[in-house]
């Protein structure tokens, strides 16, 4: 992820209301969120997603508003996360509504524990990863955006912690315990029980 000198100070100018540095911000971040992007969203059947566009319509979602909503270089990509998550999402459901006639079907989950571990998804893998993670929200909305951030976001465990305040060894712990719970919801189809492991302790 991106820590460049010129980045963080057009971040921090954008957060104190700089509309000039917002409208700057882009070209900086932009081959990150693009990468990102792309990775995310697996390209099958000849179909080609426009990851421009996708890129675009995060970074309106991420910037829309009299104030940014970020308050530095961490905060800024961890809700770079959540945007992105909502349009790909969006994209994702949209084809999928338009391969079946209008019309989508729910999916089994048992792709989104692959999802997590390889980074990749097609429509499918992130529709079926969008409804586990609201699912895992609903025990703990802590392991959720600790998957939210190292997927969508594409963070390494270190940038996490830093986006977050946690320590390192809790964000892995964090992580691993998110794929235990998918890799629940994916046996028994439903939320059940969390993990053996309490959902939010440190420990």
């Amino acid at each position: 992820m991106t820590s460049d000198t010129p980045t963080i100070r057009l971040i921090a100018a954008a957060r104190d209301g700089d509309r000039d540095s917002l409208d700057a911000l882009l070209p900086h971040v932009y081959d990150e969120l693009r990468q990102i992007a792309r990775a995310r969203l697996r390209r099958r059947s000849g179909e080609t997603l426009n990851t421009t566009a996708v890129v675009h319509e995060a970074y309106l979602k991420l910037t829309a508003g009299e104030t940014p909503p970020f308050r530095d270089r961490s905060h800024f990509f961890a809700l770079a996360a959540r945007a992105m998550r909502f349009v790909l999402v969006d994209y994702a459901r949209d084809r999928a509504a338009r391969k079946r006639g209008g019309a989508a079907r729910d999916l089994p989950l048992d792709e989104a524990l692959a999802v997590a571990a390889d980074g990749e998804a097609d429509a499918h893998d992130l529709l079926a990863l969008d409804a586990a993670l609201d699912r895992l929200a609903t025990q703990s909305e802590r392991l959720a955006e600790t998957v939210e951030l190292r997927f969508f976001g594409g963070m390494t465990h270190d940038e996490v912690a830093e986006a977050t305040g946690r320590s390192v060894p809790t964000v892995k712990r964090d992580w691993r315990r998110a794929r235990a719970y998918l890799y629940q919801l994916m046996q028994d189809g439903e939320a059940g029980d969390p993990p053996s492991a309490d959902l939010t302790s440190d420990g």
